[in-house]
C-alpha cells in the first residue's frame, strides 16, 4: 500500500503538478484578484525553480560531500550499490547495456572494486515486469556492464524485489545478514539520494558508510547566464524537491 501511494503522493506534489493545479485554479476561479494572484504565484514559483543560481545552492546543501578514492582508508566487504536510472533501454532491438542518468553509480562502484576498496558488489533493486521477465533488469544489466569491464561475476551479487529505497534497505539486509554479517559495508547511490538511503538502512540496524556518486549541483561561479530561466535547473530542482518530500514521508513513517 505504501508504494501505491508514494506514487500518487509523487504526481501530486512534483514542481509540475503544482504549477498544473494553480493555472486551472487561475482558470477556474471566477475572481480577478485571485486570477491574477495565482498567475503571479506561478510566475514567481517557475523563475526561482528555473534558476541555475538558486538551484545549484539548494542542491549543494542537500547532497552529501565528494568523497576520493584516496579519501576511502578501510577496505570494505561489501559496496551496496542501489539502482535506479542506472540502465536505460532506448530500443526493443536494444543487445548491450546502455547508462541512465544515474550511471555514474556504476562507474563509482567498479573503480571502488579496482583501487580494492570493495570485495564484493551487492546490486540492489527491481526493474519493470517486462524486462525482469526477460532477465534483462537493470540489476542485471549493471552487473554485465561492470563483468565487461573486468570485475569477476562471481564477486557480484543480487537483489531484485527492492522497488524503493525502504526495500533497498530491508532485502539487502537480509542478504547481508545471511552471507556477511557484522561485516563492513560501504553504500554507492546519488549524492541527493544518500540521506534517505544511508537512514534507511540505519534504521533495519545495517551501518554503512556513504560513497555518494552523481552530483546534480556545482561549485556556485556566479555568472550573469545563472539568472535566465532554465530548463535543466528546473529539472535539478524537481528531483531535489522530490528527494525532500520523500525523505520527510520517510521520516514520518519511521522507515528513516
Amino acid at each position: 500500500m505504501f508504494f501505491f501511494l508514494s506514487k500518487a503522493i509523487d504526481f501530486l506534489i512534483m514542481p509540475l503538478s503544482i504549477v498544473l493545479f494553480i493555472l486551472i485554479y487561475a482558470f477556474l476561479v471566477k475572481s480577478d484578484r485571485r486570477r491574477r494572484q495565482a498567475v503571479g504565484l506561478t510566475i514567481v514559483s517557475l523563475l526561482l525553480a528555473s534558476n541555475s543560481y538558486l538551484v545549484t545552492k539548494f542542491v549543494n546543501a542537500w547532497e552529501y560531500k565528494f568523497v576520493n578514492l584516496g579519501e576511502v582508508k578501510k577496505t570494505y566487504d561489501v559496496g551496496i550499490l542501489l539502482s535506479g536510472g542506472l540502465i536505460t533501454h532506448t530500443t526493443p532491438r536494444q543487445d548491450h547495456p546502455a547508462m541512465g542518468g544515474n550511471g555514474d553509480r556504476v562507474l563509482q562502484t567498479y573503480l571502488l572494486y579496482k583501487h580494492g576498496k570493495i570485495r564484493k558488489i551487492l546490486i540492489t533493486g527491481t526493474s519493470v515486469g517486462r524486462l525482469m521477465d526477460m532477465k534483462q533488469g537493470e540489476t542485471r544489466q549493471a552487473a554485465l556492464l561492470l563483468v565487461s569491464w573486468g570485475v569477476p561475476a562471481n564477486d557480484i551479487l543480487f537483489e531484485e524485489k527492492a522497488r524503493n529505497t525502504r526495500e533497498n534497505a530491508v532485502y539487502s539486509g537480509r542478504i547481508l545478514n545471511k552471507m556477511f554479517p557484522s561485516k563492513k559495508y560501504l553504500l554507492i547511490t546519488s549524492a541527493f539520494h544518500m540521506r534517505r538511503s544511508t537512514g534507511c538502512f540505519e534504521k533495519i540496524g545495517i551501518k554503512t558508510d556513504p560513497f555518494p556518486a552523481d552530483f546534480r549541483g556545482g561549485y556556485n561561479r556566479f555568472a550573469t547566464q545563472k539568472l535566465v530561466p532554465d530548463p535543466e535547473a528546473f529539472a535539478h530542482f524537481s528531483t531535489l524537491w522530490h528527494e525532500i518530500v520523500g525523505y520527510l514521508v520517510y521520516k514520518a513513517v519511521g522507515y528513516c
